[in-house]
């Protein structure tokens, strides 16, 4: 891994490509410590301590968030208009048409919807965030509110919508002239910045929990390496066939059909739903003192709650298969297949096909489905042996890095491969 990285930095092109790909993060990073005015970081910094939530939002914020700087919000608006006009794309007609009959350019039609639908997305999750903040029991904003202060507002508002779209913008020209999935990276930078900070934590509280961590950790991004690239192949025969005096086509092929298709998005959709219900109820809340429905479904749905945590578990597995399914229709793999004179042997093409390859499907998703369930409830499973609350990374935050450092590896690999130099993976 070593010589293939050697070999990386020996190549110009692909050495500016990391370079460039490390100053776009330190930019991101310099930004991530501008706070937006008007902000009390001691109480933004004790309001953190007691919200395990803020704690998950700021995960996709890369650290953004504890700061409250401009670009408190990070890529999240964005990651959830690419998962709605994704979800849309399997169930609007027109969408359908767009994707199946447009190519790069239905694609770059898609693209402009996800980056327009990111806008209104993040002015809301702007004044949201910014209202739940107001509204704690320390106050971090003591100047918002349109009846109030309408300029202030306004002006922090406009601010964190202007820094998600610069997080984006920085993201997309990883993409574009850096190595890796730029949003990615984006989340991947933030989550690795902090570790440091938690490890020197974990050793001043309980030095001994260190250790427990490591290894569950360890364990842990064995098991998503394991489940990330396992996969069914398929195989694939093509007919022959004859143009002129030559012959076409007859070799035989595969299919791989992935374990865990859906990655990390199940655990995002499970997330958002589940901070609903102990939001909505918090604000029919009465006295502890005095029960209530609302009270109940407050402590329910608190994440020091076993029932947050079952339905969270269950939440993940249906979001896993629904999530798999849209995007498997999409690529509508069987009608491919037959447009190129592919077919399964033993199976007709058409509709025997599909529903061969959604039977398979909804099979090996099954392991990816639990695998990504016990990964969510990983802080839950192993309290007790950590015996802190301080993680130095999530379970979710091992998905990301793992699945990012994974695809910038096949990257690399596939620009070395191309240069005649022996990759990382053999």
């Amino acid at each position: 891994m070593l010589e293939a990285l050697r070999n990386a930095l020996k190549l110009p092109d692909l050495r500016n490509k990391i370079v460039f790909t490390l100053f776009i993060l330190v930019v991101y990073r310099l930004a991530a410590h501008i706070p937006v005015p008007g902000v009390d970081t001691q109480n933004l910094a004790t309001l953190f301590q007691s919200n395990q939530l803020l704690g998950f939002l700021d995960l996709f914020s890369g650290g953004a968030l504890s700061n409250f700087s401009v670009v408190a919000m990070g890529v999240y608006p964005y990651i959830t208009a690419s998962i709605i006009m994704q979800l849309l794309g399997g169930i609007v007609p027109s969408l359908q048409k767009m994707l199946k009959e447009g190519g790069d350019a239905g694609r770059a039609r898609l693209n402009l919807y996800t980056h327009l639908l990111t806008v209104p997305l993040a002015a809301v999750n702007a004044f949201g965030q910014a209202t739940l903040l107001t509204q704690s029991a320390t106050p971090v904003l003591t100047q918002f509110g349109f009846e109030r202060f309408p300029l202030q507002t306004l002006s922090i508002v406009m601010t964190l919508t202007a820094g998600t779209i610069f997080a984006m913008w920085l993201g997309e020209l990883i993409s574009e002239q850096g190595i890796g999935s730029g949003i990615s990276i984006i989340i991947f930078g933030g989550i690795v910045a902090s570790v440091p900070q938690r490890i020197a934590q974990m050793l001043s509280s309980n030095p001994a929990s260190l250790l427990a961590f490591a290894v569950i950790s360890i364990v842990t991004v064995l098991g998503i390496v394991y489940i990330q690239e396992g996969s069914r192949r398929i195989p694939v025969q093509y007919g022959k066939r004859v143009r002129g005096t030559k012959m076409y086509g007859g070799q035989a092929t595969h299919v791989p059909l992935r374990v865990n298709s859906a990655g990390m998005i199940p655990l995002i959709l499970a997330i958002s739903i589940l901070i609903f219900p102990g939001i909505i109820a918090g604000l029919f809340a009465g006295p502890p003192d005095k029960p209530n429905f609302a009270n109940f479904i407050v402590d329910a749905f608190n994440q020091n709650n076993v029932v947050y945590w079952l339905f969270y578990f269950v939440m993940v597995i249906a979001f896993t298969y629904f999530y798999t399914d849209v995007i498997f229709r999409q690529q509508n793999l069987a009608e491919v297949l037959q447009q190129q004179g592919g077919f399964i042997p033993g199976i007709r093409p058409g509709k025997k096909t599909e529903d061969y390859l959604n039977g398979v499907l909804r099979r090996i998703t099954l392991v990816g489905a639990v695998f990504l369930g016990l990964v969510a409830i990983m802080p839950f499973l192993v309290g007790d042996l950590t015996e802190t609350t301080t993680l130095v990374i999530t379970s979710t935050g091992l998905l990301i890095v793992v699945g990012v450092v994974l695809d910038t590896m096949k990257q690399l690999q596939a620009q070395l491969a191309m240069r005649h130099y022996e990759g990382f993976i053999k």
